[in-house]
């Protein structure tokens, strides 16, 4: 192990090692921490072992067309999933059994975000503008993507840390409190423009200096859809993936992405459609964000994430964890109640949002999650 790494491990939180232990975490999180500690394979493998028919001519498919094939080749990826599960296959015996197809499941979903990229519904914006031609809508990104940087995340939650995790410019939000706005929308062209075989390598350095994950975060990653899925097929590593997202996406998207993301980590910021509009200026925030969540957590593990604003217990937090609790299995599902709120970028231009949540708004907000018995409590310490 070199010096750098030596020092790393020694600053880990001491939490962060605990929850390879925890009981609560491991049943919530099962299927994350089978790849992680018992290298079960990650989901993107087993979509790369599932092969396209040989009379199959994706070039010459139109996109129904493409779609049809896609939803032919999930019933072969269910069913070696659950076979992998059942049987408990690790990814050394996984790979001398099935291997890789020279032609797979993710070459259809490459294909696929390809053409939707001529007329662009990644999220549900659905701007419908040409990104290959160089048009841009509400993310402004055209084909490329901007990784502004890349590193291991300790301030993650204690389950996933330390993360590796990659932060893509550019956003389809515009939070007025955002903690990254100098990424998500000032400049959002400012990092490195990388294409898929450097997504890959860089998946690869993360791993291998120790990260638990691969954490595709941002601003947001949803616009870099077509990059990352295409990444994952120079990707030879045993590696988590997890999509770190305001959960925006388009159902295309997520059709997409259920194949081969382990854990979810989505923020569910608003208990309402009226605040959302205000303070991230997008519409059917609630029905939009809570039907991906439904879809998630059949796909995968799932840890969600609220950010306690000021003065929005009653309107968004106390709604946001009711719904969680209604239409989600608790049991499968970690809650991060986040307490690190602070005025950043145009909050101080709103009078609800301008000030740090009084320990009082937290407190009560904890006493309601505990009401409703939700998984929350020292997922993030």
């Amino acid at each position: 192990m070199n010096d750098y790494r030596k020092h790393f491990w020694s600053l880990l939180r001491p939490d962060a090692v605990a929850a390879l232990h925890n009981e609560v975490f491991k049943n919530a999180l099962s299927w994350y921490y089978a790849v992680l500690l018992e290298d079960y394979p990650a989901k993107f493998h087993i979509a790369k072992a599932i092969e396209i028919p040989k009379d199959v001519k994706l070039e010459s498919c139109d996109i129904e067309c493409l779609w049809g094939v896609h939803k032919e080749l999930e019933k072969g990826f269910v069913s070696l999933w659950n076979e992998i599960k059942k049987n408990r296959i690790l990814f050394r015996e996984f790979k001398k059994v099935y291997g890789e197809s020279s032609r797979n499941f993710i070459d259809v979903k490459v294909e696929i975000a390809y053409r939707i990229l001529k007329s662009c519904s990644f999220c549900e914006w659905r701007c419908g503008v040409d990104r290959v031609s160089g048009k841009t809508g509400t993310c402004r990104l055209s084909t490329k993507s901007y990784v502004h940087s890349w590193f291991l995340h300790v301030g993650e939650e204690a389950p996933l840390v330390p993360s590796g995790t990659i932060f893509y410019g550019s956003c389809n939000f515009r939070c007025v409190f955002c903690q990254n706005w100098d990424i998500s929308q000032e400049n959002p062209f400012g990092g490195v423009e990388v294409g898929p075989r450097q997504l890959a390598l860089i998946q690869k350095e993360l791993k291998s200096d120790g990260a638990r994950n691969v954490n595709h975060v941002g601003g947001e990653p949803t616009p870099n859809i077509h990059n990352i899925l295409e990444s994952l097929k120079y990707l030879d590593i045993n590696v988590v993936q997890l999509w770190n997202s305001n959960f925006y996406m388009s159902l295309e998207a997520m059709e997409l992405l259920k194949h081969v993301i382990d854990i979810w980590l989505p923020d569910f910021k608003y208990g309402n459609n009226e605040c959302a509009l205000r303070l991230s200026k997008v519409p059917k925030y609630v029905d939009i964000v809570g039907r991906n969540h439904k879809i998630a957590i059949e796909w995968g593990d799932m840890i969600v994430r609220h950010l306690v604003l000021p003065n929005h217990v009653e309107c968004c937090s106390k709604k946001v964890l009711k719904w969680i609790a209604d239409n989600l299995p608790k049991e499968k599902v970690l809650i991060n109640i986040m307490d690190q709120y602070r005025p950043e970028y145009r909050a101080y231009e709103y009078r609800d949002i301008a000030r740090r949540p009084y320990r009082e708004e937290l407190e009560e907000v904890y006493g309601y999650a505990e009401k409703l018995g939700l998984l929350w409590r020292d997922i993030s310490r």
